[in-house]
């Protein structure tokens, strides 16, 4: 039905009519390389939740995709979204602790202030993307980190490259550049890391002391360190650029809907939700099988790479009423944007601030704004523009 590795025309543009058949005729969908790409709800939770039959670990997958020893498979062999238990136990609790929910009510005086200095200084003639929507997941997880303003203009290029290379077909080109990328990253890091480690800063606001720190149950490596300070800055990036993106394309594109909000600002909560849903910014996850199994009656050999249709789960009219239309109301709304289970984004809240924030301080200042034009990212894994020009 789809093969990942020859996808057909439009499909970057539009995947959305492919999902819906795939959920009509295919939810399990055998490639021709011998992994399933599954686009069901229930199969997504359900792998999801289940973590000793689905494992996260990529060591074996990312092998012959770039290079054993190589930047890009260190870091996506070391980074919490692909590890399992102890070290992502590990991981994972020293970053809930710093992302607390009242370590993000902390951060919201300062992310208001950074969106409206962006709007001050925006243009009449805009590019949503470059000016507003990535501009702003950059400068929250700097201050996470507590990077110096001076060096932050590197960071999105970096986080691009990188991420890119989770494609499923690269090119030579994608792949140096996500080698170069991975390379510059943690050359910068472990100049950052030492200084910090040198002069410590405040465990309560500062993600990365803490994480030098460690907790009770010992410090991590700095490889794993190095890794996941750019897992950070790489998951907390590119899903809230897209989040906020996209948000404000479905927003022109259903004038109602827009109007809607506008007229009450209390819906920018649900609105936030249905644009995580109808336009997930993370498109795809993978897990592979550890042990054989069954899903949706077909038995899955151990060791089968999954490919985890998050968009296409997220209008599943078994779930979903309407599924196809962009309702800011909707309710309930239990869509799988932020994946599910012990993997759940570790930064859900964060990410549902800067949207909440973002797209409507841009609505109070902006109502009338007109997208001119538009360009999306050309990726399947993640959701985005790389630019959408607006006269404002």
């Amino acid at each position: 039905m789809i093969d990942l590795a020859n996808l057909p025309a439009g499909f970057h543009d539009n995947p959305f009519p492919h999902y819906d058949r795939l959920l009509e005729s295919a939810p399990l969908c055998l490639q021709p390389d011998g992994s399933v790409l599954l686009s069901r709800h229930a199969d997504l939770s359900a792998v999801y939740k289940d973590t000793t039959t689905f494992t996260s670990d990529k060591r074996i997958v990312f092998k012959p995709k770039f290079g054993a020893g190589t930047p890009l498979y260190e870091h996506h062999t070391t980074s919490l979204v692909f590890n399992d238990p102890p070290l992502h136990t590990r991981v994972r609790r020293i970053m809930a602790s710093a992302l607390a929910p009242r370590a993000i009510q902390r951060m919201e005086a300062g992310l208001v202030d950074t969106v409206d200095r962006l709007l001050d200084d925006m243009p009449q003639h805009a590019d949503l993307i470059e000016d507003f929507a990535s501009t702003i997941p950059i400068q929250i997880i700097g201050n996470l980190l507590d990077i110096p303003h001076s060096d932050r203009a590197p960071l999105r290029d970096w986080s691009l490259a990188i991420l890119g290379a989770l494609e499923p077909v690269l090119t030579p080109a994608q792949l140096a550049a996500g080698q170069q990328a991975v390379t510059e990253f943690k050359t910068y890091l472990q100049g950052l890391i030492a200084h910090r480690t040198a002069h410590p800063g405040d465990p309560d606001t500062d993600v990365l002391t803490r994480l030098i720190q460690g907790d009770s149950d010992g410090t991590l490596t700095e490889i794993e360190l190095i890794q996941n300070c750019i897992f950070i800055l790489n998951a907390g990036h590119e899903t809230t650029t897209n989040l906020i993106g996209n948000g404000l394309a479905l927003l022109h594109d259903h004038p109602s809907e827009k109007q809607r909000l506008i007229n009450n600002m209390d819906l920018i909560t649900p609105c936030v939700e249905e644009v995580l849903r109808c336009a997930s910014p993370n498109q795809f996850g993978n897990r592979e099988t550890a042990t054989d199994c069954v899903i949706a009656g077909h038995r899955i050999a151990a060791g089968t790479n999954l490919h985890l249709c998050i968009g296409a789960a997220n209008r599943d009219p078994q779930v979903f009423e309407n599924a196809d239309v962009f309702d800011i109301t909707r309710t309930p709304n239990r869509h799988l944007a932020f994946a599910g289970g012990p993997h759940v984004c570790v930064g859900l809240t964060l990410a549902r601030m800067e949207g909440r924030i973002a797209i409507a301080r841009f609505l109070q200042r902006f109502p009338g704004y007109a997208i001119t034009s538009r360009e999306q990212g050309g990726r399947i894994r993640f959701r985005g523009y790389r630019s959408l020009g607006a006269t404002l």
